[in-house]
């Protein structure tokens, strides 16, 4: 079966930079205990996504009226659940549940009458990847700030400044990738390496690596959609590298 490698480069590129944020900053999610604030953040930034699509004439384009109300609202949620863990810290993980099914509900109804609603809803939820090398420039320059910031300043960041970082890293990769990808790139590579007591940073970078990598040849070879392919990949090799440790291990 021939392979286009060239068609899968950039859209291989793309994830490996929704990887370089999203690996490190899912291994502090999973270690904080707030599994699902990523899908929240991610639901709220398409939420801004949404609401620009429809009030704002160059959203359909990705123009900068796009891009800051999806920033702006991910920011909005990031400074609520910093509020919601200060105030309630013990039901923190309920609030952010709800916070998600509220942004899910609230894009529904702003698309309800919208002729290309499903369409719109589809592209957020499981991306469509097939990018373009000078699309990635922006996010490529966003993930090495947020890169800097983390590895520099992460002791001094504290909770704040903690969700600022995510909700700015999130609000960039959930309109590369979507947003069951966001989720699987913080949670799959995490989970997979949880038992790493050395260089797991780097065994968590390859094997989110090596899930895009199989997503994308398995999407090209039978013609399935990229994101859910990769998806499943992630998950895969997560529940496989669980499943393999001894059981004194787990």
């Amino acid at each position: 079966m021939e392979t286009d490698w060239g068609l899968l480069a950039a859209p291989f590129a793309a994830g490996l930079l929704v990887l370089a944020t999203h690996v490190p900053l899912g291994i502090e999610v999973l270690r904080r205990g707030i599994i699902f604030i990523d899908l929240a953040i991610a639901q709220v930034a398409a939420l801004g996504v949404i609401a620009a699509q429809l009030l704002i004439h160059d959203a359909a384009d990705g123009g900068l009226g796009v891009q800051a109300a999806a920033a702006a609202a991910a920011l909005a949620a990031a400074m609520l659940l910093t509020w919601t863990e200060k105030r309630w810290p013990d039901i923190q993980e309920a609030l952010i549940g709800l916070l998600f099914v509220m942004a899910a509900s609230a894009g529904i109804l702003l698309l309800a009458n919208s002729p290309h609603g499903g369409e719109h809803l589809k592209d957020l939820l499981a991306g469509h990847l097939w990018v373009g090398w000078q699309s990635l420039l922006p996010a490529a320059g966003l993930s090495a700030l947020l890169l800097a910031l983390w590895f520099g300043l992460r002791a001094r960041l504290g909770t704040t400044g903690f969700y600022l970082l995510f909700a700015l890293a999130v609000t960039a990769s959930v309109q590369l990738v979507g947003i069951y990808l966001v989720f699987a790139s913080l949670i799959a590579p995490a989970l997979a390496t949880r038992a790493c007591a050395r260089r797991r940073l780097a065994a968590a970078y390859l094997m989110g690596a090596l899930g895009y990598a199989a997503g994308l040849l398995c999407s090209a070879w039978f013609d399935l959609p990229a994101g859910a392919a990769i998806v499943c990949c992630l998950g895969t090799l997560a529940v496989a590298a669980l499943t393999a440790r001894p059981a004194t291990m787990r």
